[in-house]
């Protein structure tokens, strides 16, 4: 009897140190199922960022066709003395005819910093207290071009990796079910081309995703058969890929090929959901400019709009570019002529969007985890050759960020009193990148990536970040 009873003791405990065995391995099961997940946070490389990260997200609002610094954030009064005159300057070449102008805008100070802003932009001027204003940038080139690839990817030529790619290099997505890197299409590729938002020689699933302002956003991603027929089709599709990398020693195109189609498979439950702005209240969409008469103006504040819903379901960087509607072929703010009308018309399309989108992202809370950019790639020439119009100028022009842990209401650097050289706190395209990764927790110096014999990184042997700007 005594025998049976110490019998059922050891059964008793064998069976609590099973149940205890169980359940901590059921834990570590899912533990280790979600340290696997490459998404699981937000690694999809494997690599962990290099500090603590100010930013977890990167909203870019890139202005193509060069802005001009003097008649938006920069104003400069000897301008007005002058405006007519012959532009002569020991340090500036200006043709014999070319005579300096005036801002046609006035400007005025706002918000408890203090910070100038012309009367361009009215609703960005709202939120003066939350941007540091960068006034002293300065690029290589006068050319849209090179300018435009400079500033996406810190080269003058194709064929590298843009920005955007490198954050999701060193980041990966928040979200497994959409990409990392968005690009809202304004309606018009800025001049560089496909260039600007470019993988490079990164692994191909960090290219940019490219969605359309107007009509379909994605084409094909709407699924033409049944779910478990798509799912037979794609998964014979990819044996055959991987077959043909495992021949061909692994190859990168093909891989990625591989997780881009499983990607799309994913996002066509999701990614509808994220884009349908009928969701949001009717005074957002009215915040936003959704209602404008204007079309462009409604296309914009959609992207706008989307980018806030993007960076809220988990993609790590978005950028929105401009249609051009009032700068040519060479840009939306690229004036040579009707200075007036054109850098109107752009602020007119863009203004109310972009302060919507900073506000709506403060009233989220998600404005101090979300770096947002504004910038373009070089500014204009105080002076004019036809008197209406400013010209391509590289040696100094302004950009602004928000959020994600820059200083508020900061104005940083100057230009010389005519806008013609940044000339204090100079601060160059590879400043600003090693000062944008820094932000979201990357050393620019340690984001390396093996091309060519040699680890490449965006800033190359350039840039420093730039600390005075973080809080």
């Amino acid at each position: 009897m005594r025998k049976l009873k110490d019998r059922e003791r050891r059964l008793a405990c064998s069976r609590r140190d099973l149940l205890a065995s169980l359940s901590t391995g059921f834990g570590m099961t899912a533990l280790s199922a979600l340290m696997a997940d490459p998404a699981y946070a937000g690694l999809a490389t494997g690599a962990r960022p290099h500090h603590a990260p100010s930013a977890k997200n990167v909203v870019f609002l890139f202005m193509a066709g060069g802005v001009s610094h003097m008649d938006t954030f920069d104003p400069k009064p000897k301008l007005a003395e002058l405006d007519g005159m012959r532009a002569r300057l020991d340090n500036y070449t200006a043709g014999p005819n070319r005579k300096w102008l005036g801002s046609p805008w006035s400007f005025r100070q706002h918000g408890e910093c203090g910070a100038f802003v012309s009367e361009l932009f009215p609703h960005v001027a709202t939120c003066v207290d939350d941007l540091t204003i960068v006034r002293s940038m300065k690029s290589d080139f006068p050319l849209h071009p090179r300018s435009n690839i400079k500033m996406h990817t810190g080269r003058n030529v194709g064929g590298y990796p843009s920005l955007g790619s490198w954050v999701t290099y060193g980041l990966g997505t928040e979200n497994k079910d959409l990409p990392g890197y968005v690009l809202l299409d304004g309606g018009a590729v800025p001049p560089g081309g496909v260039e600007n938002f470019s993988n490079g020689f990164l692994p191909a699933s960090h290219q940019a995703t490219s969605i359309a302002a107007e009509g379909v956003p994605i084409e094909n991603l709407a699924p033409a058969d049944l779910d478990p027929v798509q799912r037979v089709k794609l998964e014979a599709v990819s044996e055959q890929d991987r077959l043909l990398a495992k021949a061909q020693g692994g190859d990168d195109a093909i891989e990625s090929a591989v997780r881009n189609y499983e990607l799309a498979y994913r996002m066509q439950s999701l990614l509808p959901d994220v884009l349908d702005l009928d969701r949001e209240t009717a005074e957002t969409k009215r915040n936003y400019g959704l209602e404008a008469k204007d079309k462009e103006a409604r296309l914009y504040a959609t992207q706008c709009l989307r980018a806030r819903r993007l960076v809220e379901a988990g993609v790590r960087f978005v950028e929105i570019t401009c249609a051009e509607v009032y700068g040519g072929n060479n840009g939306t703010w690229d004036q040579h002529t009707e200075l007036k009308k054109g850098h109107e018309g752009n602020a007119r399309i863009t203004d109310q969007p972009v302060g919507a989108l900073l506000k709506d992202l403060k009233a989220r809370g998600m404005l101090d985890e979300t770096l947002v950019v504004w910038a373009t790639e070089f500014g204009r020439t105080p002076d004019t050759g036809n008197g209406d119009g400013r010209d391509h100028h590289e040696t100094g022009f302004t950009i602004w960020m928000a959020g994600g842990g820059v200083r508020k209401g900061l104005v940083y650097g100057n230009t010389d009193e005519l806008g013609v050289h940044a000339v204090e706190n100079v601060m160059t395209v590879h400043d600003l990148h090693a000062t944008i990764l820094h932000l979201v927790g990357l050393d620019h110096e340690r984001l390396t990536y093996r091309f060519g014999g040699r680890d490449v990184s965006l800033t190359d042997v350039h840039g420093h970040v730039v600390h005075d700007l973080i809080a």
